[in-house]
């Protein structure tokens, strides 16, 4: 199903949803603006990114484009309420509506039919079970995991075969929900979005796991948060927390293979990710204008091969990692 998305890089628009920090309405449209005139045809969302805020900031830009020209992907798993409450954590500068974890049938329909009055748009081509994982459910989720099975997958799956979207899977952080959705048989998922998991910085594990599943079930997916939260390009963040000691010592071996053979990391982060024959795009989130033009150039950026055997021979990468072509 990776036919779906037509480009290798999409908009990922967590950071529309204020995510860390407020976003002026004028530069949240610049942004999405910029991403449209430089060509990017996919965007994704999600209604957790700021309690909506994404979905509508999005909305505004896109409802006043051709419907048939770009693919939209959003999720499901949570509602938002008209009823407000206390915000902490990534999206504490979002809007207050109260956001419910629910990922029912019932829930799963009012969740699309919410995203698409937010998007100001009929259809979505695309649809992730969000954050069914972990890291954000503890030891629930496996319970959660068993609400969606029996909820969000059968709406899902009777969508796709309906051709009302043409493809569905899970949004997640790790990489078990997504090895345990494939194992299901009554769950037909087609393309999932995995975030910090198949970067630069970390993949080794899902090269072991993850992506010999994907490929031996034909599943397409699209890498979310290619820079591990900005962590790889001198960020405060990594994988949407705070950076740990061991992680900073190895970027710093990043940047200086990088630096001495006149690398950009960005390049070879996104490259790099690119590169798997399972992944079907990459989605870079901004607030900045001008980085979206800088994302699509390093995607053409040359490369030496001599960075990528360094970084194999210093175990920075795996042996088994598809590498771009030079």
């Amino acid at each position: 199903m990776k036919h779906i998305i037509s480009q290798k890089i999409g908009l990922g628009t967590a950071p529309l949803g204020n995510m860390f920090r407020e976003v002026p309405e004028e530069e949240a449209q610049a942004t999405i603006e910029a991403a449209w005139n430089a060509g990017i045809r996919y965007y994704d969302t999600a209604p957790f990114y700021g309690a909506g805020l994404a979905e509508i900031r999005l909305g505004a830009f896109l409802s006043k484009q051709n419907r048939d020209e770009y693919v939209l992907s959003s999720k499901v798993g949570r509602v938002i309420e008209e009823e407000i409450e206390n915000k902490e954590g990534l999206f504490e500068f979002g809007r207050a509506n109260k956001v419910i974890t629910d990922y029912s049938a019932e829930a799963t329909h009012r969740s699309i039919k919410q995203s698409l009055e937010r998007l100001k748009t009929d259809r979505l081509d695309m649809v992730f079970v969000h954050d069914l994982s972990p890291d954000f459910h503890g030891d629930e989720w496996i319970a959660k995991f068993e609400q969606a099975r029996t909820g969000a997958f059968k709406v899902l799956d009777e969508l796709q075969e309906q051709g009302v979207i043409k493809g569905w899977g899970l949004g997640v952080n790790t990489t078990i929900p997504i090895e345990l959705a494939l194992q299901l048989e009554e769950a037909h998922p087609s393309i999932s979005l995995q975030a910090t998991q198949y970067t630069l910085l970390d993949h080794k594990e899902t090269l072991r796991r993850m992506m010999p599943e994907v490929e031996k079930k034909d599943m397409g997916i699209v890498v979310g948060a290619p820079y591990s939260s900005g962590a790889l390009l001198g960020g405060e963040n990594y994988n949407y927390g705070e950076i740990p000691p061991e992680i900073k010592e190895k970027i710093k071996q990043f940047e200086d293979i990088a630096e001495s053979h006149g690398v950009s990391l960005k390049a070879a982060a996104l490259q790099f990710s690119t590169a798997h024959p399972a992944v079907a795009a990459v989605i870079p989130g901004s607030t900045r204008p001008e980085r979206i033009q800088e994302d699509l150039d390093a995607l053409s950026v040359h490369i030496p091969e001599a960075f990528w055997q360094e970084l194999i021979e210093k175990e920075l990468v795996s042996v088994l990692a598809p590498l771009p072509k030079s």
